[in-house]
């Protein structure tokens, strides 16, 4: 439970019925992240546009270094609730359980050399913002991402961050259930 009230679905009104209706569209409901976000409806609406921007960004990046990019950063935070979102989406995509697990641990040494770079990058840009420099970006170009893939990967990473700390800061500190469609949570 949140550590805050939320307004409940039948008691949505306006700007904040309009954001509910939206993610209802994909999901079946609104999720407790956007509900958390219901007493300031201009703020919810504003959060699953951003959502729906970084999910759906027009990039190389993949579905799977996309998730891995969330887990990581979710992860590193500390934030059960997100970082049980990513779990489920790379299972959703078909990733092996031993990955995810790895993945979850912290160890990359056995994803390809782009999906481990971005999640190296993803945990400095979490733990230690102010120590990433030009070569941790070249090292992203060194495994082949280009600027437009490396932009993506820092709005999704910075996003996260941003979730990561409302989440946590407003009590939503519970895992999804294992069977939540996770990828349909993503505003269309």
């Amino acid at each position: 439970m949140p550590w805050i009230r939320t307004v409940p679905v039948d008691e949505a009104t306006g700007t904040l019925a309009d954001a509910y209706a939206w993610q209802s569209r994909s999901h079946g409901s609104p999720t407790e992240f956007t509900q958390l976000g219901g007493l300031l409806p201009d703020v919810a609406l504003a959060r699953l546009t951003l959502y729906k921007a970084t999910e759906n960004a027009q990039s190389a990046i993949t579905e799977f270094q996309r998730a891995v990019l969330s887990s990581v950063t979710s992860i590193a935070n500390q934030t059960p609730h997100c970082a049980s979102i990513a779990r489920v989406k790379l299972r959703e995509i078909g990733t092996p359980a031993a990955t995810i697990s790895a993945i979850e641990n912290g160890d990359f040494d056995d994803l390809d050399p782009t999906a481990a770079a971005l999640a190296r990058y993803a945990r400095k840009l979490t733990r230690d913002p102010g120590s990433v420099r030009e070569s941790d970006i070249d090292s992203l170009r060194a495994v082949g991402l280009d600027d437009v893939e490396i932009a993506d990967a820092n709005n999704h990473i910075a996003h996260l961050n941003y979730v990561n700390r409302i989440a946590n800061g407003l009590g939503l500190r519970h895992e999804i259930a294992e069977d939540t469609a996770a990828v349909a949570r993503v505003p269309r």
